[in-house]
């Protein structure tokens, strides 16, 4: 039998990255691939289907209200759309080109206006937001936020993620103090994280996560909360989410995944180092490159391989190096985000051992100026 691979000329990868959308995020585990497709041969009065997976995600997650959506992105689009409109009818259906006469400043951390793969800006201004930075780069204080939320402030933003600057910055807990005192939600942007319960017990109205990257779920997206805020955004599935909407199988598979991810024995850190050590001891033999292990610079408790390589020795660019190796036979994906330092990370989370040796291998190949097998 062809393989999809064959079928439709496409490259094997060596997801080396992590776990990112241009690369399909996840794999699901075997009975969430079932839920799908129980889901995709049935029929579902949808909005009982959503209030009642809703409900019993929420139960899970001892929050007050819990909704499914098409992706994290969407989830914050369709976040700004409910805080801004909230139940005003005339605006839900005129939001694209309603000239707004109430409040729809979002104001986030400056160090938190990133881009991860799209703009924030992007997902603020789908809403109907305006994006207000608070602070500095750098640094942005309790004070900080509270100076720049205003009578037009529909909400604060926090964004959790290592794109983020992780210093000199307020935590979720002390943004939703900020926020509350100034009688505004608190939405945070949790996308990757992997704990479901932290940010809204520290005060988040609404948190929005991917269902696809910790949960391992399809491709999806949760958002949990306040009971008030979350129905917001449900109404907006009659407003900009029509354009975002989640399917059938989409609720019933993240449904089942968040159930296992709360039952999963999670790999560790320490776990992850110890199947990362022989590949280290072995980039380490290799004239140019030196490799050690790094830790989320987020605080998760992720630990990745971090090779430097010697420009001088090598006669090319960390980012040639990464370059040429995605274009290869089998495409091989780093974290590059520091390859102009000529730093680059391998995350292990979803590469096998034999994986690890393919890496070397081709590594060794392309700085020995011969084509990897």
């Amino acid at each position: 039998m062809t393989s999809v691979y064959e079928k439709y000329g496409l490259k094997q990868v060596i997801n080396a990255s992590g776990r990112m959308t241009i690369l399909g995020v996840s794999t699901p585990s075997a009975d969430v691939v079932e839920t799908v497709k129980f889901g995709l041969n049935h029929y579902f009065e949808i909005n009982d289907l959503i209030n009642k997976s809703g409900r019993y995600i929420a139960g899970l997650l001892g929050c007050e209200a819990a909704l499914v959506v098409s992706c994290a992105s969407a989830g914050l689009a369709q976040s700004i759309a409910a805080v801004i409109t909230k139940d005003n009818p005339w605006l839900l259906d005129h939001l694209h080109a309603a000239p707004l006469d109430v409040a729809h400043d979002i104001v986030l951390p400056k160090g938190h206006n990133v881009n991860y793969g799209a703009p924030v800006g992007t997902m603020v201004a789908l809403g109907g937001g305006r994006l207000v930075e608070a602070g500095y780069a750098n640094e942005c204080s309790a004070e900080q936020l509270s100076a720049a939320i205003t009578a037009q402030t529909a909400a604060v933003l926090y964004i959790k993620s290592h794109h983020c600057v992780q210093k000199s910055h307020l935590s979720v807990e002390q943004a939703a103090v900020v926020a509350h005192k100034h009688g505004v939600p608190l939405i945070v942007d949790a996308a990757a994280e992997e704990d479901l319960q932290d940010d809204y017990k520290a005060g988040a109205d609404l948190v929005v996560y991917s269902g696809a990257k910790a949960i391992e779920g399809p491709t999806s997206g949760l958002v949990i909360g306040k009971t008030q805020y979350v129905e917001w955004v449900k109404r907006q599935s009659q407003g900009i989410g029509r354009a975002m909407k989640v399917g059938k199988e989409g609720i019933l598979g993240l449904t089942l995944a968040i159930e296992n991810y709360l039952l999963r024995t999670r790999v560790t850190g320490r776990q992850m180092v110890e199947k990362m050590t022989p590949f280290i001891a072995s980039l380490n033999q290799l004239s140019g490159i030196k490799a050690r292990v790094v830790w989320d610079a987020a605080g998760r408790d992720i630990a990745r391989t971090e090779m430097h390589f010697d420009k001088a020795a090598l006669g090319r660019t960390a980012g040639e190096i990464v370059q040429a190796l995605k274009t290869g036979d089998i495409a091989i994906y780093f974290r590059d985000y520091k390859a102009n330092e000529g730093i680059v990370e391998v995350d292990v989370r979803s590469v096998t051992v034999d994986q690890l040796r393919t890496i070397f291998s081709c590594i060794n190949a392309f700085i020995a100026g011969y084509q990897c097998l």
